[in-house]
């Protein structure tokens, strides 16, 4: 039995509905490039008088004196990624612990829980996180942490001076800390949701063969998802990139590249965050800010193209 056409106006109708839904979807992606293309020109344009004045010394030096009007993006470049990398050495696994433990060991009654505790982390303000830190990582970390390793890695030739200086509690290692605990929920959440993707049958097929919960883990779930746990990382190292205040709390906030991870220094957006509103409209210092955004944004893409160019090549194999 054929079911009877549609009446010619319904079949209009429904055309003139997918039409109407094609071009509202076409104009939200294009929205959404002319949206990004206008923070880059703006961007742009204004650091253009501080790229302009310095060259490629912006991006190098390391001087950095509103008031003789001399400004060098070097170390808050380094502080930047530094942090960020840091951050992710102490965040991913961890973050991998966490997930694994919730879709391969935990009772089903604890999930629930520790996953809803998991998310809430994501949703704490970073003014709290570097209020938290402040007042409680920066203490411990001068009083007991950064002196009981000065005491101890910081006597070691070579790595010895990565642990060596004063411990004054702030600096590059606590910030990287604190970033570190910021991104931890969201890598987790990412791998937790993409680890219960996997099909059953696959893991229940090693299991069959003999594989012990880790094997099953390390040869089955983590091939299947490679992808998008890559991906989960990268939208870590995104937050850990541009984060601002909780940053600004704990680094230090001086200009300087020190060689222990203990010294204190600042990123881009701890600069921009400290000395903004004392910028005035027109001045080098402004584009010096504005250029700083920039080069920030040029960061986080080579770090988004390099990902991409990673997950290709292992999708190629």
């Amino acid at each position: 039995m054929t079911a009877a056409p549609l009446p010619r106006e319904a079949r209009r109708s429904g055309a003139l509905g997918d039409a109407i839904f094609k071009a509202a979807c076409q104009a939200a992606g294009i929205f959404v490039l002319l949206l990004l293309g206008a923070i880059i020109i703006g961007l742009f344009l204004g650091g253009w008088d501080a790229f302009r004045t310095f060259g490629p010394g912006f991006v190098t030096g390391t001087d950095w004196d509103p008031v003789q009007d001399v400004f060098g993006a070097g170390v808050s470049i380094y502080g930047t990624v530094v942090t960020a990398v840091l951050a992710l050495i102490m965040a991913v696994p961890v973050a991998f612990g966490i997930a694994f433990y919730l879709t391969e060991l935990a009772p089903a009654w604890l999930r629930g829980p520790v996953g809803t505790a998991v998310e809430l982390l994501a949703a704490v303000p970073s003014i709290i996180y570097g209020m938290w830190g402040f007042f409680m990582i920066v203490p411990f970390m001068a009083q007991t942490f950064q002196p009981a390793l000065i005491d101890t890695l910081g006597e070691l030739p070579v790595i010895g001076a990565l642990f060596s200086g004063a411990p004054f509690g702030t600096g590059i290692f606590t910030a990287s800390l604190i970033l570190a605990i910021m991104v931890l929920p969201f890598i987790a959440a990412v791998m937790r949701d993409v680890f219960n993707t996997v099909p059953p049958v696959f893991k229940e097929s090693a299991y069959g063969l003999g594989c012990t919960t880790w094997e099953v883990v390390r040869n089955v779930v983590l091939p299947y998802t490679r992808v998008s746990v890559v991906g989960g990382i990268m939208l870590g190292l995104g937050r850990a990139l541009g984060e601002t205040m909780a940053v600004t709390f704990v680094i230090g906030n001086a200009n300087r590249i020190s060689t222990s991870l203990f010294g204190p220094g600042n990123t881009i957006a701890s600069v921009i965050a400290l000395e903004f509103g004392e910028a005035t409209m027109g001045s080098l210092k402004l584009s010096a800010l504005l250029g700083l955004g920039f080069i920030l944004f040029v960061i986080s893409f080579i770090v988004l193209a390099l990902s991409r160019l990673l997950l290709r090549q292992r999708m190629a194999k």
